[in-house]
């Protein structure tokens, strides 16, 4: 062997490419760095390293269920176009599935586990970024599970099977069947991708979260000009009012805009005669929390005119 595993390193960081492309261009090369740089940028493959700055917001949200457990994955891409590329909606799929059965929510781990024919997840990802021509991210994992019962998938405005931009996730545990959770567990994952809970219950909002709102609480308090223990009451009860909205437990159900999701469940579980709890439940939407760039078009065309 012409080169070491730190001329693979190197490769890797001057190209972007994926591990496999950079061994294989060292041994056509007999080691020769400069010369496997080139032939990477010949094939197109040392273009992704360009790309990878490039804001990712747009992609798919892939979910899958298998067993008593269920994940969903967000893969980003620059534009809603490679959305609908058949490579692209393969990748998502298939590393869909390589998270079902990951043994953490590691986004790291995740792109570092085998994906096919040697090659790991960010491997395949790097060369999809050469040839689709785009920038794109696995961005982040999450799954639920329960020990008896049922995770229930569902996809708002799928683009294909399982494929789409609101993904939800509902874990029900429960001696009932599935003749009564999955119709149960749709209707409330419906409700999650409409009213885009925050957390469980109120104890699992995110105390940040939680913080932000009562600094505004207490300005606009602040701004009545009452008492100081007025303004108290004031803050505590829009900080409930607001927790109470924002935990799913306690939320409105879409179906009736009148009981609360905790009494739906309980009401469900009287109905089929065995106990249900809602354990957990998974909202990814796509985009979500990425700041996207303003696209100045006319400049765009202009710099392309100018080379």
């Amino acid at each position: 062997m012409a080169y070491t595993a730190a001329d693979v390193k190197n490769l890797r960081e001057r190209t972007g490419a994926g591990m496999m492309d950079c061994k294989n261009a060292l041994a056509e090369t007999d080691g020769d760095l400069e010369a496997a740089v080139d032939m990477l940028r010949a094939k197109g493959l040392a273009a992704a390293q360009k790309k990878s700055s490039r804001t990712a917001a747009e992609g798919l949200v892939g979910v899958a269920v298998s067993g008593t457990r269920g994940v969903a994955v967000e893969v980003n891409s620059e534009t809603d176009f490679v959305a609908k590329n058949d490579q692209f909606q393969d990748f998502v799929r298939t590393v869909t599935q390589v998270a079902l059965s990951a043994d953490s929510d590691d986004i790291e781990a995740l792109k570092n586990a085998a994906y096919a024919d040697g090659k790991s997840v960010a491997e395949v990802l790097t060369n999809n970024i050469a040839t689709i021509g785009e920038n794109q991210n696995v961005r982040r994992m999450k799954s639920v599970s329960v020990s008896n019962g049922i995770v229930v998938p569902y996809m708002h405005n799928a683009a294909a099977p399982n494929l789409g931009k609101i993904g939800v996730l509902v874990a029900l545990e429960s001696e009932a069947g599935a003749d009564v959770l999955e119709p149960l567990g749709k209707q409330i994952a419906m409700h999650i991708a409409a009213a885009f809970p925050q957390a469980l219950d109120a104890d699992s909002l995110d105390p940040e979260l939680i913080a932000r709102e009562r600094k505004i609480a207490a300005e606009k308090a602040a701004e009545s000009g009452k008492p100081e223990n007025v303004q108290e009451k004031m803050v505590d009860g829009a900080i409930a009012k607001f927790a109470k909205e924002n935990a799913l437990l306690s939320q409105l159900f879409v179906m009736d805009n009148k009981t609360p999701i905790a009494k739906v469940v309980e009401q469900a579980g009287k109905d089929a005669g065995s106990a249900i709890v809602l354990k957990d439940f998974v909202r990814f939407q796509l985009g979500e929390g990425i700041e996207k760039e303003e696209s100045d078009f006319a400049a765009e065309v202009a710099a392309a005119v100018q080379g």
